[in-house]
């Protein structure tokens, strides 16, 4: 089975952008370096992810 990996539509189109890509898994989300694509892959559940973005959206995580 292919995983469709993603980045978010809010990077850049510069290929050496630092980015993260996520992806959809059967048994939670998949995490990995957009530049590093067969590197090391970080593997969350949705709840984890959640709340990950709910930290980021409000504002609580220090990402500059």
């Amino acid at each position: 089975m292919k995983t469709d990996w993603r980045k978010s539509s809010r990077s850049g189109a510069i290929n050496d952008e630092a980015c993260v890509e996520v992806a959809g898994l059967i048994k939670g989300v998949g995490i990995r370096d957009s530049r590093d694509p067969e590197g090391g892959r970080l593997t969350v559940s949705g709840d984890v992810f959640g709340g990950l973005l709910q930290r980021i959206k409000e504002g609580a995580l220090d990402l500059a």
